[in-house]
């Protein structure tokens, strides 16, 4: 266990040390795995291989540079919108003082909670952080370089896993276990992402909040990040809705978020999908601790993806170690070894 534990240390250190490579890496694969369906299903209609590879690459090159495109035309729009909110923070500060105040809480107590509350920080953090969303797409010519070498690789990688698997089957199974696994969890969480992510920008237009596409599409984004990636797309809209229409809005937008995170993706798409990642709420979130630090903000993106990958190597490429996966599977009820 030691020596397991400080060969973890060291191999997660250095991926740290070179995370502008890693990131790009790794997703570079993810979206070879994501788009492999699509390659699949042109080949069982006639396709030839390299066509088809070709059409899957054009799709998430598009998709990539859509994205990047939209979050960029956003960020410059938000660059602009928020000097104008400074004299609106500087009377929400005023009410705040003689709310306080009214309150019986004394002048020095008053100085250290307005000094907390700095719009130019705040706002500076926000959009230092959607900067950094926006510099996983920096790499955008290595990452599309690596789409076009690994998805010509794909054409062929059945054939070879099918060889491996002759004399290593418990490797072939576990990454063929993988790109399954990983797949679902892609379109699940894609699908209601988009559903969730349309259905945000229906109640900011109705609530008149500036960005509704932006804070849209950070909706998407951080629907890939478990556990805390609502929070983090919650936030930048209820703080301009405090800004721009006050303290009631901003309960609204926070309710709103609330009731529509809870019913898709509380209610609705475990009932529909069931559990498309296998892992305790637990591990999920040390997964999105573990990673986010590794490779920074595309850590937390694809923190699902790389701890099934990580699984997959580790846990169920080895008998010895399957047991494992009953503690850290988010399936309840006991079950036999051999999973039933």
């Amino acid at each position: 266990m030691l020596l397991g534990t400080a060969g973890a240390i060291i191999t997660a250190g250095g991926l740290h040390g070179f995370s502008s490579i890693a990131g790009p890496v790794f997703l570079a694969l993810i979206l070879t795995i994501a788009v492999s369906p699509l390659r699949r299903f042109l080949i069982r209609r006639g396709v030839r291989s390299w066509i088809a590879a070709l059409v899957a690459l054009v799709v998430v090159i598009s998709l990539l540079l859509g994205l990047a495109a939209a979050l960029a035309l956003s960020l410059a729009r938000l660059a602009t919108l928020l000097p104008t909110y400074q004299d609106t923070f500087g009377q929400l500060i005023n009410d705040v003082r003689v709310w306080l105040a009214h309150r019986g809480i004394g002048n020095q107590e008053i100085q250290r909670v307005l000094q907390a509350l700095d719009l130019g920080k705040a706002l500076g953090i926000l959009q230092t952080w959607l900067t950094k969303l926006l510099g996983v797409f920096s790499d955008l010519g290595f990452i599309i370089i690596l789409l076009f070498f690994m998805g010509m690789d794909a054409n062929g990688f059945t054939a070879r896993l099918t060889e491996a698997a002759k004399h290593r089957p418990g490797i072939a199974r576990a990454l063929t276990s993988f790109a399954r696994g990983t797949t679902r969890y892609l379109v699940v969480s894609t699908i209601f992402g988009l559903i969730v992510a349309v259905v945000d920008v229906g109640v900011l237009y109705l609530l008149s909040i500036p960005l509704p596409w932006l804070w849209g599409l950070l909706a998407f984004i951080t629907n890939y990040i478990p556990n805390i990636g609502f929070i983090i797309g919650v936030v930048p809209p209820a703080l301009l809705g405090l800004l721009d229409n006050g303290w009631t809005t901003l309960l609204w937008v926070i309710i709103a978020y609330c009731v529509i995170n809870f019913v898709f993706q509380s209610i609705i798409q475990p009932k529909i999908v069931g559990d498309a990642v296998g892992m305790s709420t637990t591990l999920t979130f040390l997964s999105l601790v573990f990673w986010g630090w590794v490779l920074g903000p595309l850590g937390a993106i694809l923190a699902i993806p790389l701890s099934l990958l990580a699984k997959a190597l580790l846990l169920d490429a080895d008998p010895s170690t399957r047991w494992v996966n009953g503690l850290i599977s988010s399936n309840d009820g006991p079950k036999g070894l051999d999973g039933s």
